[in-house]
C-alpha cells in the first residue's frame, strides 16, 4: 500500500479465458522479515486449508503454485518439498544454472560429483541440446516455441539465505524452460522467458501447461489494479500497520463478494445488466453520467470512471456545451460523484461512502 509495506498475495485462478481471481490469502511482510520464509509458511498454510476443505486429496494432481520473479522458487521448493505442491517460476536472464552431474566412471576415486557443466541463460553457447521441444501457434503472440532442460539447478553456497544451513547444501533438480514467442502486441520484438519447475521428468504436454499457467498468472495483475483504482486499496492515508491489514482484508471481502463474480444467494435478486451507455466522453476524459442512481452507482462506483477532474464550466451548463466550445477541466477532486443519490461524507471517495453508510441498497 505505501513503501515499506509490501503485501505477499495468493489467488487461485479460474480456468478459461477470465480476469477474475479467488484470493485466498494476504500478508504483510515486515522490514526484517526473510520473504522465503514467510512466503513458505504462507503457503503451507494456504494449501493446509485446501486440503481440510476437501479441495485436494489423495491420487490428485499436485497444487500448482505460481510465483513472480521477485521470488527465489528454487528455496522455496526446497523449503515445501513435503507439499504437494509442485513450484514454478521466472528466472532472471543472467542467471547460471548447472546440469545434472554425469555418470560416475568406474574406477574413479574421490568425492562424486554433485553437479555437471554450466548452462548460463544469457549465453547460447553452453546451453546442450534440449530434452523437449514444443512448438504451440497462439493468435496473440504467434507461434511459441517452448524448450526445456530436466534437472536444472542452481549451485548454492554458503552465503545469504544458506549461511546458517547445517551440513551439505541441498540440490535442488527441476525443469529449465525456454519460451520464446514470435511476436508481441505493436510489433516488439520478444526477449524469450525463462522458468523453473521443481517437477522432473516433465512430458511435452506437461512442458506446455506449464508455461500456458505461468502466462495466466498474470490475471492477478487486474486484480491489483481493481483493488487499486477501483476499490480504493492505496487511497487512504493509513499509519498503522494493522489499519492497513485490517483495510486490506476489508477489500478483499468487498471483491468476493462482488455480484458480478460471485453466484447470487438464495432469495437474491440477479445482479443487475450494466447500461448499453454508462459513460459519456466531453474532451478526453471520461466523467459519470448525471442521470439515473443505476448510471452513477455503475459508472462511477464500480467501474472506477469517476476520476480526478470536474468540470468547471460555466454554472448551469452542465455537461451539454455548443458545438466548438471546448471542455475545460481541473485537477480538484471530486466530492460526490453520485448526484441523484444525495452527497457523500466530505473527503470521502464514493467507495468509502459505499462501504461506511451500508451502501446502494441501504439507500434506495
Amino acid at each position: 500500500m505505501i513503501p515499506g509495506w509490501p503485501y505477499s498475495v495468493i489467488a487461485a485462478l479460474e480456468p478459461g479465458r477470465t480476469s477474475w481471481t479467488a484470493v485466498l490469502d494476504a500478508i504483510r511482510l515486515g522490514p526484517d522479515d526473510d520473504e522465503a520464509v514467510v512466503t513458505a509458511a504462507q503457503v503451507r498454510e494456504v494449501v493446509a486449508r485446501l486440503i481440510e476443505a476437501g479441495h485436494w486429496g489423495e491420487g490428485d494432481s499436485a497444487i500448482l503454485v505460481i510465483f513472480d520473479a521477485g521470488y527465489d522458487v528454487t528455496r522455496l521448493a526446497f523449503l515445501l518439498t513435503d507439499l504437494p505442491v509442485e513450484l514454478l517460476g521466472r528466472l532472471r536472464s543472467d542467471r547460471v544454472m548447472k546440469l545434472p552431474a554425469p555418470p560416475r566412471q568406474p574406477g574413479t576415486s574421490g568425492r562424486p560429483r554433485k553437479h555437471g557443466r554450466e548452462l548460463a541463460l544469457a549465453t547460447p553457447a553452453t546451453w546442450p541440446d534440449p530434452q523437449i521441444t514444443t512448438s504451440t501457434v497462439t493468435s496473440r503472440y504467434g507461434t511459441a516455441v517452448a524448450t526445456a532442460w530436466d534437472r536444472v539447478h542452481p549451485r548454492l553456497t554458503h552465503r545469504a539465505a544458506w549461511l546458517d544451513h547445517d551440513g551439505d547444501l541441498p540440490v535442488i533438480e527441476g525443469t529449465l524452460i525456454r519460451l520464446q514467442a514470435g511476436h508481441l502486441p505493436g510489433d516488439r520484438d520478444p526477449k524469450p522467458v525463462w522458468l523453473w519447475c521443481s517437477a522432473t521428468g516433465a512430458l511435452p504436454a506437461e512442458v506446455d501447461r506449464l508455461w500456458q499457467a505461468f502466462l495466466r498468472r498474470f490475471d492477478l495483475e487486474h486484480t491489483f489494479r481493481l483493488f487499486k483504482q477501483v476499490l480504493g486499496w492505496t487511497t487512504p492515508k493509513i499509519r498503522q500497520p494493522q489499519a492497513a491489514d485490517r483495510w486490506t482484508w476489508l477489500i478483499i471481502a468487498v471483491f468476493t463478494d462482488h455480484p458480478g463474480r460471485r453466484t447470487p444467494h438464495p432469495g437474491e435478486p440477479p445482479p443487475r445488466r450494466l447500461p448499453d451507455r454508462l459513460t459519456s466522453r466531453v474532451g478526453d476524459v471520461r466523467h459519470v453520467k448525471r442521470g439515473s442512481g443505476e448510471d452513477a452507482w455503475h459508472g462511477g462506483w464500480l467501474s472506477g470512471t469517476c476520476g480526478s477532474r470536474r468540470w468547471s464550466g460555466p454554472a448551469g451548463a452542465g455537461r451539454s456545451r455548443s458545438c466548438g466550445q471546448r471542455a475545460r477541466f481541473t485537477s480538484r477532486p471530486m466530492r460526490s460523484c453520485a448526484p441523484t443519490m444525495g452527497r457523500a461524507p466530505s473527503g470521502l471517495t464514493p467507495f468509502y461512502w459505499w462501504i461506511t453508510c451500508g451502501g446502494w441498497n441501504a439507500r434506495r
